[in-house]
């Protein structure tokens, strides 16, 4: 596993993105940005010393914390009229600020878009939320979940037939909301450099959801997905395209959606002069992915692995968090690396001229010397 250094240089260095404290997608977006080399400073809210009174200080990240990775932190108390001129005067040096509190809560603490306009014309003003800054939904609760069931995005997850108790919040608030943030902030900065004046990037988890499955939504309209969710081709209803439970109980997945894949995938089965396998009617695909079950159930999931590696068939092994880091492949690519012990997945998308920046973990800093630093970066 790759160990880190910490690369100056990366295609977003010069960028200055002021973060305010967030849960989830608004730290992985910001995340995002500083892999690729922007100077993120994140405010956080002091913490309280071990006495009674709260001591800047005191101040630590947290250790496993890898979404605030790359980044300063300046812990600032938004309440006190002292700390919010310090807000003021890091908006007038930045390209872009990030906030992720409900509709409103910021320009009740007098640093809404207005109010940081007014030190900087050109600050692009990113707003993370789950509903959007308006509509009937905006001022309401909400997590991940409840982003996807509205958008419609988590009536396309499930197998045979059953919508999943729950997904991890990788497709809405990372997907959905992290990622179309760090995108949105990019392009307004973007604009802002050709016309001189900011804007607000109302980035709504609910959106992003709904522009993730814009391919499902254009077969559903060609009458191509319209069957119960997992018996579609791509959500695990056709015995070429879906899961399978292995003998240990390891799962393979077998992608093989073109033909030449398929034959290679049937060959390698044994199954090349099956009539079952021949025959395209729809209605026996439940005989085809019992067949395909039966076979992968005889072995256990590395002996599927190995069989298939030299196969051009698309058939992988699912692997765990910890089996994907030991993953030959995997290693060879450095698709992890680890960083004040902490192992974590690397920063990407990679680049060919411009390195993206190691994993390091948070520090915490003053307003004076990120006063200093921006005010001296190109």
């Amino acid at each position: 596993m790759d160990k880190t250094e910490d690369h100056p240089a990366g295609p977003l260095s010069g960028l200055r993105i002021l973060e305010f404290a967030a849960l989830g997608p608004a730290p992985f977006g910001c995340m995002m940005l500083a892999d690729l080399g922007a100077s993120v400073v994140t405010i956080e809210r002091p913490k309280a010393t071990t006495g009674d009174g709260a001591g800047r200080e005191a101040w630590e990240p947290e250790k496993f914390d890898i979404l605030k990775r790359n980044r300063k932190i300046l812990p600032l108390d938004l309440k006190s009229e002292v700390d919010r001129q310090a807000v003021l005067a890091l908006a007038q040096e930045a390209d872009a600020v990030v906030e992720g509190f409900r509709p409103g809560v910021m320009e009740r603490l007098g640093l809404g878009p207005q109010d940081l306009k007014t030190v900087n014309r050109r600050l692009v003003y990113g707003r993370m939320t789950g509903w959007g800054q308006d509509g009937p939904l905006a001022s309401s609760a909400g997590h991940d979940l409840n982003f996807l069931g509205m958008s419609g995005a988590l009536s396309l997850f499930g197998r045979d037939g059953a919508l999943p108790a729950a997904i991890p919040p990788l497709v809405g608030d990372m997907g959905g909301g992290g990622a179309f943030l760090a995108f949105g902030l990019l392009a307004a900065i973007f604009d802002a450099r050709r016309t001189g004046d900011g804007q607000v990037v109302d980035a709504a988890i609910v959106d992003g959801s709904a522009a993730l499955y814009a391919l499902i939504k254009g077969l559903a309209q060609a009458g191509r997905h319209g069957a119960a969710v997992g018996r579609n081709m791509l959500d695990g209803g056709r015995y070429f395209y879906r899961t399978y439970v292995c003998s240990d109980g390891k799962y393979i997945a077998v992608g093989a959606i073109e033909p030449q894949f398929r034959k290679a995938l049937l060959e390698t089965l044994g199954l090349s002069g099956s009539a079952l396998f021949a025959d395209t009617d729809p209605a026996r695909e439940d005989e085809r992915i019992a067949e395909m079950a039966m076979i992968f159930a005889s072995r256990p999931r590395d002996a599927w692995s190995a069989r298939f590696s030299s196969v051009d068939a698309c058939v992988t092994p699912v692997l765990t968090m910890q089996e994907a880091e030991e993953h030959p492949a995997n290693i060879a690519r450095g698709l992890f690396l680890e960083a004040d012990g902490i192992v974590q997945p690397a920063p990407a998308p990679r680049f060919g001229k411009a390195p993206v920046r190691a994993a390091v973990a948070p520090s915490v800093t003053s307003l004076q010397e990120i006063l200093a630093e921006w005010r001296t970066s190109p």
